[in-house]
């Protein structure tokens, strides 16, 4: 078993001024001869590949946090940490470093930063002065204090002075002690200058002064602190919102008080950095940079040390889904597992991974499915939100999921079919809900984002899944509202009233033909779809409406952008049907093109025919075969030749359209009868049909 106590994650800051995880290894501290210096080595656990090779410089400037935190800068801009599973072995690489620069251990930084304006300044400075003078820590004093912190600010050197000085003369906690006295007394000028000594130390930026103020006994006095700002006619009220408001609620008992105590602490201190602190100057925005550091590594340590904690996450699961837990306690699990994916998000990709991961081996595709066909609007809303953490994290493994579901369960409650009818009956006016579910209904069925491998096709399973399975419920509300109502008064039978709502319907059928997907024209052809479309446009008559409009521009794209497929099976299935119709060429010019692709086939064929026969050697042909060639009557021959290549083309072209077709599913039933009309009664065509106006042609027959 390799080491624990040298197990480290190695971390970066980015440019905006977060934490990266550049991964997990082992540290260890040697002499690299190519740096030619004592160095840290992190190698990664997964591969044994090298995450980290850092030359301890003798002026570099290393920092010691929270026990078991190492940060370091190497370059401008270019900080680094390395975050260690065990305290032990934080000290044991912390000693080493102290070492090579010859410092002493106890202190929780080796070097003072020096600025290249103070640099000569500095030099000049004596050894007596190596820490700031703090004036007594008492009432009376708190004026000169407030002066002192505030002078500090600009300057490197004095802020690293007066943090050291603060640590080791405990001087912290006796500030503090002075806070509660003036509160008592209602000492308000004393009250504004502790608030402007806490703001103060906060911005001196040191991982060890946190340590203090934030700990249990001083972090509510802190708060009390920062509640006296001057520039307020009164005090805020923080700490009450924080022990009276904020009630922390265990929805299932914590039981390592460890935990708590971190989760308490990370709440608190991310109030104190959102709400209480001013929004930072451009001068101050770099001075808080280590209390963002403070609440990144505390949130990593909470969702790992949740993460193991399997018996308490089981619990959760367990009674979010059984039937006889109480609405109001189903309420706090399901916000407390959308809080536990909101916090997932300050994690870094390795780490969001393994939490996702976690929850999904745990069953919460599972629980999501029941929670969100639930009454209760705030628990649909919360399991909403969870559910597009899950979806923007991997939705490959939610459509693994949901293609499993119809093994175990009816297609009613599917966890897709839950989304659809969430989105479809959403109560909200401004359709809020809706928009966020369909957002994520696109994401789940988006060809655009799924994996392809050589065993399996992502793209093809799901989508034939979905549309087996899911778009009926999906166009459920399209053929509801394009259905005709037959028992209505306003039509009679034989009646040739236009559906009202068929350009609805026609939209739908035009943005898939829009796709020149031959996957959906293979559809549309195997279906018959474009009968309803024609029927409607031959109703219509002569009018000059929407739906006239509508459908001629549907032919139109049809022609223009040449899809041939479709062009064929128009013109073979309904061109005497459309020739009549003269006031727009866009049936004549679909003619034309089917013309043309029918001469190219005649000439491909011919000439492959022709390439075929002379590539023959002379020497082998037949007595026939020359008296073919020399035969007197080569324009008898050539007619018949090509009125079998003729024909051989329509039965060859009509079998390779045929063969096109592939198997898809319930898109028939959503397409077919989209556009209802009146009763389609078959009638012969015969020689008087050419006679007869648009308006009174025979509809064709279904």
């Amino acid at each position: 078993m390799s080491d624990t106590r040298r197990r480290v994650k190695v971390y970066t800051l980015n440019e905006d001024r977060q934490w990266d995880d550049r991964g997990t290894g082992h540290v260890s501290s040697t002499f690299v001869e190519r740096l030619r210096g004592i160095s840290l080595l992190v190698r990664a656990e997964s591969d044994g590949s090298l995450l980290l090779e850092s030359k301890i410089s003798p002026n570099t400037a290393y920092q010691k946090q929270q026990d078991t935190l190492i940060v370091w800068s190497e370059a401008d801009n270019y900080d680094l940490a390395l975050s260690f599973q065990e305290k032990a072995g934080c000290d044991e690489i912390w000693e080493r470093i102290c070492q090579v620069q010859g410092r002493d251990p106890a202190l929780d930084i080796t070097q003072d930063p020096i600025d290249e304006s103070e640099e000569e300044r500095f030099e000049e400075i004596p050894e007596t002065s190596h820490l700031v003078e703090l004036p007594p820590c008492e009432q009376g004093r708190l004026e000169e204090i407030a002066d002192l912190v505030t002078s500090v600010l600009s300057s490197p050197i004095r802020r690293e002075k007066l943090a050291l000085a603060l640590m080791t003369e405990g001087y912290i906690k006796k500030l503090l002690g002075l806070f509660r006295v003036c509160e008592e007394v209602d000492n308000r000028e004393g009250l504004h200058h502790l608030y402007e000594i806490v703001r103060g130390v906060l911005f001196l930026n040191k991982a060890a002064l946190f340590e203090v103020m934030f700990s249990d006994d001083c972090i509510m006095d802190v708060v009390g602190c920062l509640e006296y700002d001057p520039a307020l006619v009164q005090p805020k009220r923080h700490r009450e919102f924080l022990t009276k408001t904020a009630k922390f609620k265990e929805v299932i008992p914590i039981t390592d008080s460890e935990l708590r105590q971190k989760i308490h602490q990370t709440y608190r201190v991310q109030y104190i950095q959102d709400i209480i602190l001013p929004t930072p100057s451009v001068f101050e925005e770099n001075f808080l940079s280590t209390l963002t550091s403070f609440i990144f590594f505390n949130k990593v340590e909470i969702v790992s040390m949740l993460q193991e904690d399997e018996k308490f996450l089981t619990e959760v699961f367990a009674q979010l889904t059984d039937d006889a837990t109480e609405d109001s306690k189903r309420r706090e699990l399901v916000n407390f597992v959308k809080e536990f994916c909101a916090f997932s998000q300050t994690l870094q990709p390795q780490n969001r991974d393994a939490f996702f991961k976690t929850l999904a081996n745990l069953g919460i595709l599972p629980a999501l499915e029941i929670v969100m066909g639930m009454d209760d609007l705030q628990v649909r809303a919360a399991a909403t939100d969870i559910f597009s953490y899950l979806v923007e994290f991997s939705p490959s493994m939610v459509r693994e999921f949901v293609m499993q579901e119809p093994q175990q369960t009816d297609d009613d409650v599917l966890l897709i079919n839950v989304v659809i009818k969430q989105m479809i009956c959403d109560s909200d006016p401004e359709l809020g809900g809706a928009v966020q579910l369909m957002g994520l209904l696109r994401t789940l069925i988006d060809p655009e984002n799924m994996l392809a491998s050589t065993n399996k096709t992502e793209k093809t399973e799901f989508l034939s899944f979905f549309y087996k399975y899911c778009m009926h419920v999906l166009t459920a509300p399209l053929l509801a509202n394009t259905a005709l109502d037959k028992n209505s008064k306003d039509l009679q039978e034989g009646s040739t009233k236009v559906n009202p709502v068929c350009p609805g319907a026609l939209r739908f059928m035009r943005r898939i033909i829009g796709l020149k997907d031959e996957y959906y024209n293979r559809y549309i052809i195997k279906g018959n779809l474009f009968e309803p479309v024609i029927n409607a446009l031959l109703d219509n008559g002569t009018r000059y409406n929407l739906l006239n409009s509508a459908i001629i521009e549907l032919f139109e794209f049809i022609k223009v952008e040449d899809i041939k497929s479709l062009i064929a099976h128009i013109v073979d299935n309904f061109y005497k049907a459309l020739e009549s119709i003269e006031y727009v060429q866009t049936f004549k010019g679909l003619k034309g093109r089917y013309e043309q692709e029918k001469d190219r086939q005649s000439q491909r064929l011919n000439s492959s025919f022709l390439n075929c026969r002379y590539r023959r050697d002379a020497r082998s042909l037949d007595e026939d075969e020359e008296l073919w060639f020399n035969d007197d009557d080569d324009d008898d021959d050539g007619e018949a030749v090509e009125k079998r290549m003729g024909d051989d083309f329509s039965d060859s072209y009509g079998k390779y359209m045929e063969a096109k077709k592939g198997k898809l599913y319930s898109l028939t039933t959503a397409l077919v009868g989209l556009v209802d009309y009146p009763d389609d009664e078959d009638e012969e065509e015969d020689d008087e049909e050419e006679d007869q106006s648009p308006r009174k042609r025979p509809r064709l027959s279904s």
